[in-house]
């Protein structure tokens, strides 16, 4: 079956949205953080250890699963939930975001038809159109697949947005008429940077087509500004049915997860708490924090104390700094857990507000320790 979004509620002071997503591998509560798994895995972590972390929906992208192994290698293995060994529900990206972000030397010849970029692995000159796209997704067998979209940057004149904008529109209609997989929900794409008529627009015209869900891009960009990225939050979640699910695309700082969630915004991904966590990295109720820095080289204390994920509850700061810091990957392997699990503690605690209709008082709380911490 497809997915099947139930809203339960609505925060009495918000738009704040408490609600379920039913899938093949069960149903899920919402607001919800997905990991990300961009090759058919979410970096140094298996199955088990998401699992614990009470990982519900995970992310993987099709532009890096087309070049390597290829879909068909992962189709002839029986879809991706078999490939990765992954009895929980996928969400594919359509690669769009990737071909705007990494094609080599970023030199790109966007036309009518679809992108000519060039690898970002060996330079080899490629080709994806948003039928290739869905093909590509339908092939994959995921739960939802994304439609092909045009990612301008976050500098992008007024002019250039509108005609990109209506491109995307264009594109979203090829892709959903070759899309041919009955068990995969097909969502569209708002675009329109932080133009409130562009937002509009492009919101009402998706939604014209009738998909399964609708996800607000471009606004993770580089160069965008949190006013910008909130104001295109705030101008395209009118227009989106309440009967559906609405993604925030490639966002997973925590205040920009409130926030989203406050206006009405159900599911998140992003690369952040996997790729910061190489780097030393944690996130804690009182910020992050740093284990590379020296003052954590006989700190016993778990990364954050209360905290239930798996690192927490085994290692201290003063181990994972010495992982961290003699390049041993099991630091950040342990600082990945504890990253995802604070994201979907914080989605867990954001349900609860909703429940009791408490949700800015939880921001007041959460901001006041993590904008001011002592870590």
């Amino acid at each position: 079956m497809k997915i099947k979004y139930n809203l339960l509620k609505t925060e009495k002071n918000t738009k704040a949205r408490l609600g379920t997503i039913a899938t093949n591998y069960g149903t899920y509560e919402t607001p919800m953080f997905m990991p990300v798994g961009t090759r058919a895995t979410v970096k140094s972590l298996s199955k088990e250890e998401l699992k614990n972390e009470h990982a519900g929906i995970i992310l993987s992208n099709t532009y890096h699963l087309w070049l390597r192994p290829g879909q068909d290698v992962i189709k002839n293995c029986g879809g991706l939930h078999n490939f990765m060994s992954w009895d929980g529900p996928i969400l594919t990206d359509s690669g769009g975001f990737q071909v705007f972000s990494l094609a080599k030397n970023k030199k790109k010849d966007i036309t009518e038809e679809g992108v000519h970029f060039k690898s970002h692995i060996d330079g080899k000159n490629l080709f994806l159109t948003p039928e290739k796209s869905i093909e590509i997704q339908n092939k994959l067998d995921s739960d939802i697949a994304m439609s092909f979209d045009e990612c301008p940057p976050a500098s992008a004149s007024y002019d250039y947005l509108k005609n990109s904008v209506e491109r995307t529109i264009r594109w979203a209609k090829r892709g959903k008429t070759v899309h041919n997989n009955p068990n995969q929900a097909l969502f569209g794409i708002v675009q329109g940077g932080a133009y409130e008529n562009l937002r509009k627009y492009s919101a009402e015209e998706t939604v014209k087509l009738n998909f399964d869900g609708y996800s607000i891009g471009g606004v993770a960009n580089d160069g965008e500004s949190k006013e910008d990225m909130y104001k295109a939050i705030d101008y395209s979640i009118p227009y989106l049915p309440e009967d559906k699910v609405r993604y925030l695309m490639g966002v997973g700082e925590p205040v920009d997860i409130i926030e989203g969630v406050i206006r009405g915004v159900d599911i998140f991904d992003c690369v952040l708490p996997t790729r910061i966590a190489r780097h030393g990295q944690a996130f804690t109720r009182d910020g992050k924090i740093n284990l590379n820095n020296a003052k954590y080289k006989e700190d016993l204390l778990p990364i954050e104390e209360g905290c239930d994920c798996y690192t927490c509850k085994n290692y201290s700061r003063a181990y994972i700094r010495h992982l961290i810091t003699t390049k041993e990957t099991l630091g950040g392997r342990l600082l990945s857990i504890h990253n995802i699990r604070f994201l979907i503690r914080l989605t867990e605690e954001l349900r609860e507000a909703i429940k009791t209709d408490t949700i800015l008082e939880y921001r007041k709380n959460f901001l006041s320790r993590y904008e001011n911490g002592k870590n």
